[in-house]
């Protein structure tokens, strides 16, 4: 297939399909109408498909023209995958350290290393990968990331090392509109819930393939339960704002802070024997680290290790 400057003929077709037609397509590329409408032409007459349809007002794409399109999108994306790739090659004071987490875990995870190890390797850049667990574990396995953080290690894929740093266990935000609502009640006592009647109530959860849905789900499967699932959210501060707010009740970690407020919710502590979570970091195996990413790992478990012990202290006077 012929290739031309696919990141400049996507640039050109994006403000063309935002502006519906040439003229003021041109204008916003700074460059003359003519030039553009050329460059167009150029490229169907290669193709020998045609890319725009003129007829519509205002202009779009035909549907030979949206295969293009997806094509020098992918195009752009497997270009920027192998500069990622091999830029860790290249001899540089710039050292690259790939991470994979979820979104939601990244907020609690990344804030305890990140700063501590930019302040010893200031000139090493961090990409992140934000995606659900399974996706990232195939990505460190194929040398795509250099680093997975994530929560219990049981399920992890066979050729990764894991390093873990304890348990953490979890709570439920239980707000006002649910018939378990104790007013007053910062806090309920554990125990005093039965499980299998929280669970039938209505649930605001992660999605399927995080790690604390997978602990939740296997609640519900022990307990013979399907779920009222009101609303799923990859993001854990959405997640919470709307059991605080009354949509449903949802359970989280202890990292997951919550402030106590009587008066809009309860928070119900939860038995590490009935669901916990553990934090872990995972390479691959066999895989020889270098010094910052040495240093990358050692200050993620030691930072881990001091917040998971100030956390459940502070559990424990709650």
């Amino acid at each position: 297939m012929p290739k031309p400057d696919s990141i400049n003929m996507l640039r050109f077709l994006d403000v063309l399909l935002k502006h519906g037609n040439f003229t003021r397509a041109a204008k916003d590329l700074y460059i003359s109408q003519p030039y553009l409408t050329q460059t167009i032409k150029n490229a169907e007459q290669k193709l020998g498909i045609q890319i725009i349809n003129r007829e519509s007002v205002p202009l779009s794409l035909t549907s030979a023209g949206r295969v293009y399109y997806q094509y020098l999108t992918t195009l752009e994306n497997q270009k920027d995958a192998f500069h990622k790739q091999i830029n860790q090659y290249r001899t540089s004071a710039h050292q690259v350290i790939r991470i994979g987490v979820l979104s939601s875990l990244g907020s609690y995870l990344l804030p305890l290393v990140l700063p501590d190890f930019l302040q010893v390797h200031p000139t090493t850049k961090i990409e992140l990968t934000e995606d659900i667990s399974e996706h990232n574990e195939q990505r460190l396995l194929h040398n795509e990331l250099d680093f997975l953080l994530g929560q219990n290690p049981e399920t992890i894929a066979p050729g990764l090392t894991i390093h873990d740093r304890g348990k953490d266990s979890y709570y439920a935000i239980i707000p006002r509109t649910s018939a378990l609502y104790q007013p007053e009640q910062d806090f309920i006592n554990p125990g005093t819930i039965n499980i299998n009647t929280l669970l039938r109530e209505k649930l605001v959860l992660s999605p399927r393939g995080s790690s604390i849905r997978r602990q939740v789900d296997y609640l519900l499967q022990k307990y013979n339960v399907a779920p009222k699932t009101i609303v799923e959210s990859t993001n854990i501060v959405t997640i919470t704002e709307l059991a605080t707010a009354g949509l449903g009740i949802t359970l989280l970690p202890n990292s997951v802070v919550t402030r106590p407020n009587a008066a809009q919710y309860n928070l119900y502590p939860l038995s590490e024997s009935l669901i916990s979570l553990n934090y872990f970091i995972a390479l691959r195996e066999n895989r020889t680290l270098s010094q910052s990413e040495q240093d990358f790992m050692t200050i993620f478990l030691t930072n881990l290790e001091t917040s998971m012990a100030t956390i459940n202290i502070q559990n424990t006077k709650g």
